[in-house]
């Protein structure tokens, strides 16, 4: 994995704590580094302190061996405050100059609250929503270390729900076809011992059953689900409805 540079990125996944992205959209990073994408992960926080962890340092080595596995060009950690993570102008803005700095054409974030679990993921939607903003804000340079502006193409939302089939509240929604890289996805999860040991191993079937569930509604051995606020448009309404019989 390529250390902090200025490197430009395709796509950026934004998540709370180490692990959060690779749950919710691990295998379509996967699959877009195997397609030849750069991407990388932003982590708001570094998730500790935990019950069963020793400390920061054996979580940030979990994570880059995630990294790894699902080829991942650069991870980044803001070392924001975990557990006590909120929406505030300086975490704005630190999140902003990532983008600025790398430049991604896409954004992917949490979508919606999680219930029963960290409010920093609410936390973090909110933060990457206003960052996605600032990115692009002219005539105001003195806050972004005179990093240029830049305009994301898109934001896409991921959930974290792995207790219940009911969709989140979206203007539409996507399913990423992961069956090529749902194994990968597993494994990079599994990175991540001092989260998940024996007693809760029941999270590893827990994702595999919910990926391939969402991929059956798309007609995919596995897939991931985004939400998207925007409308999603066709040219050509048969190659979309019937691909195998489109015209040229």
């Amino acid at each position: 994995m390529a250390e902090a540079s200025d490197i430009e990125l395709d796509l950026i996944a934004v998540g709370a704590h180490p692990d959060d992205v690779e749950i919710a959209c691990g295998g379509t990073l996967a699959r877009l580094a195997h397609k030849g994408y750069r991407v990388g992960i932003v982590d708001l926080t570094d998730g500790e302190p935990t019950p069963l962890s020793p400390g920061p340092d054996v979580r940030l080595a979990e994570a880059e061996r995630a990294a790894e596995i699902l080829g991942v060009e650069l991870r980044i950690n803001l070392n924001l405050p975990n557990r006590r993570l909120f929406d505030n102008f300086e975490a704005r803005v630190a999140l902003a100059k990532v983008f600025r700095r790398h430049r991604p054409k896409v954004v992917l974030g949490f979508g919606g609250k999680t219930v029963l679990a960290s409010p920093d993921h609410y936390q973090a939607m909110l933060i990457t929503d206003a960052a996605v903003f600032y990115s692009r804000l002219t005539k105001w340079d003195e806050h972004f270390d005179g990093l240029p502006v830049h305009t994301i193409t898109n934001q896409l939302s991921f959930p974290i729900a792995l207790h219940g089939l009911d969709l989140p509240e979206s203007s539409g929604y996507l399913v990423a076809d992961i069956g090529p890289t749902l194994a990968a996805k597993i494994e990079a999860v599994r990175c991540y011992a001092t989260q998940f040991p024996a007693a809760k191993g029941g999270i590893f079937a827990a994702v595999e059953t919910m990926n391939r569930y969402h991929g059956l509604t798309a007609g995919f051995e596995a897939g991931e689900l985004f939400m998207t606020y925007r409308s999603v448009g066709v040219d050509d309404l048969m190659r979309w409805a019937a691909p195998k019989h489109a015209r040229s």
